[in-house]
């Protein structure tokens, strides 16, 4: 099996990208003329994913199990790009493609259909896409991943683009652009995630968050790292180490501190039929992206992040499940403004929407795509 250097990244980038940008933008009352080219930049690695659903029992060995839904995305980093995109963030994507049909529909569904700028992003001579299939039961799921990372992937970006906010994985190795970012003026939003090894060292989380703006880990997550038996106890702790300290609580919303303002608030999860929790933290977070970006008080950022985790895992396949304004619209006027507790806690987006409709977004379908009709 070839190791990922044997993979050499072609000069060939992914081809010029449209200006297709969501039909809303949040930020058009704070835009300058010499604001940065892009809202928020990101990079890593983008998987074709396959999403089954509708299962009637768990897979066992040895048994076929049909399922009543199938869905293909493009998942991974590309879950919080489009998140971003669909949210009216200009968002810039650097990731490797590889020479396939899998990378031809992940790097055309995001920079075409989405809107993500890829001009940071190449194509991998020799290499195939990774591969993730996805089982979704009684609303967990189960996934197999097959794929190699490639060397250049590490060695991608060398000089970041000016961008508003920027979102990083303390979980790898801390690349040396991520700093130059910092310096230029650029916010970082981080996570770590679970740690495999079960030792949660709070002096590597410490050291990783330096020159970061916020960090949201989830709340099993903060109380491993702070040695600290609630939520509360653990968000007064990651509230020493950044400006923004975000924790998820499940179903239960998620609470967090704003070090400027000196406001700690507690934002309540929105009840939904769930569907595929695949991609709702990518969701989460670039809903508190939007809304720090654009200068909302604390309550609202909270909100609207969770209001768009709520709305995605309604569909299957994470990237692709993302909400855009027009579904925000259609559930406040359907349900948000309906009902008397929703109606106070969002009456901010009353003002926040325009007066005009906005359309709802694609979602994930069952195969890579159908041939054209002639």
């Amino acid at each position: 099996m070839p190791s990922s250097s044997d993979h050499p990244i072609s000069g060939q980038t992914v081809g010029p990208q449209p200006d297709l940008r969501s039909p809303y933008d949040p930020l058009a009352a704070i835009r300058r003329d010499d604001d940065p080219e892009f809202d928020v930049f990101l990079t890593g690695t983008v998987f074709f994913d396959i999403i089954f659903i509708g299962l009637e029992a768990p897979p066992q060995t040895g048994t076929e199990v049909w399922a009543s839904g199938m869905g293909s995305s493009p998942g991974g980093v590309a879950n919080m790009a489009v998140a971003c995109s669909r949210l009216g963030l200009r968002t810039s994507l650097a990731a490797t493609f590889g020479e396939d049909l899998y990378g031809d529909y992940c790097r055309q569904t995001l920079g075409i259909q989405e809107g993500v700028d890829l001009s940071y992003s190449r194509y991998v001579t020799g290499w195939h896409s990774p591969v993730t299939v996805s089982v979704v039961y009684e609303r967990d799921r189960t996934m197999v991943t097959h794929g190699h990372i490639p060397d250049v992937q590490a060695r991608l970006v060398r000089q970041p683009p000016q961008a508003r906010v920027s979102f990083v994985d303390l979980g790898s190795d801390r690349q040396p652009w991520v700093d130059a970012f910092a310096a230029d003026g650029g916010r970082i939003f981080a996570d770590l995630g679970w740690d495999p090894e079960d030792r949660w060292d709070i002096g590597r989380l410490r050291e990783g968050l330096q020159d970061c703006y916020a960090f949201s880990p989830n709340a099993m997550e903060a109380m491993a790292y702070t040695r600290t038996d609630t939520p509360q106890k653990a968000l007064e702790v990651l509230a020493e180490l950044v400006p923004l300290a975000v924790i998820t609580c499940g179903p239960d919303g998620a609470i967090a501190h704003d070090r400027e303002s000196g406001v700690t608030v507690h934002a309540p999860a929105i009840p939904v039929e769930a569907m595929d929790p695949t991609g709702a933290g990518d969701v989460f977070a670039a809903g508190l992206m939007v809304g720090t970006v654009a200068g909302w008080p604390l309550e609202h950022r909270l909100r609207l992040a969770n209001l768009g985790a709520a709305l995605s895992v309604r569909h299957f396949g994470g990237a692709l499940a993302a909400p855009g304004w027009g579904d925000i619209a259609t559930w406040w006027r359907e349900t948000g403004s309906k009902d008397p507790v929703l109606a106070d806690d969002y009456t901010f987006l009353s003002k926040t929407l325009p007066d005009y409709d906005l359309p709802e977004v694609s979602r994930a379908i069952a195969t890579l795509g159908f041939r054209s009709r002639r």
